[in-house]
């Protein structure tokens, strides 16, 4: 009985020995960023908007976990210009939409990694929106070189009225017409994060 107790608490410290530390990534703000595409009946808005900070966990090889921080009063749009591009952007950060003033910051933490080949990965996670959480899935390419992470996922989808984002909804406004703005507007994320 001695010897097995013996053999399995040195089992034990040899797994625990070889077991990779977590390491910790920062998300450098400065060259992370997301971009985004909203729909409408006839077109679409494009832009691009900051990430304030973030982490990157890594076991070993693999990516382990994550969070990120937007900063939603960094909205900014690349297609318009003039009166046209500040009054789509105050209404952008107004009420209809992301209600900046009370809800500067959203949110996005890891909460499952699904390997899906050599660097590809799915990620799931809950995206926090107005104080609003729900749980998204996407597929991502994260890849390491030494001290520096990048994780890149392209065409998120988001669907904007899980998160009290209803102006102009087909969804709600079933009338609406040609004035109709697409429920799910996708986001493309770059991050890089380094030690």
């Amino acid at each position: 009985m001695k010897t097995f107790s013996l053999l399995t608490l040195s089992s034990l410290l040899i797994f625990l020995a070889f077991k990779p530390a977590t390491e910790t990534f920062k998300v450098d703000t400065e060259k992370s960023s997301i971009e985004w595409v909203a729909g409408k009946v006839g077109g679409s808005h494009k832009g691009t908007i900051g990430i304030a900070l973030g982490k990157l966990d890594y076991d070993g090889k693999a990516l382990k976990g994550g969070s990120f921080a937007i900063d939603m009063t960094s909205i900014v749009i690349t297609d318009l210009q003039g009166n046209s591009n500040k009054n789509l952007l105050n209404h952008l950060k107004g009420d209809d939409f992301f209600s900046v003033a009370k809800h500067p910051s959203a949110t996005f933490e890891i909460t499952k990694i699904t390997p899906d080949g050599t660097d590809r990965v799915n990620i799931t996670g809950n995206l926090s929106i107005k104080g609003i959480s729900n749980s998204i899935t996407f597929p991502a390419t994260v890849k390491r070189q030494k001290n520096v992470v990048v994780a890149v996922a392209k065409g998120v989808k988001v669907d904007r009225t899980k998160y009290d984002i209803k102006y102009r909804s087909k969804s709600f406004f079933g009338d609406i017409g040609d004035k109709a703005i697409d429920d799910e507007f996708e986001l493309s994320i770059n991050l890089v994060a380094t030690k």
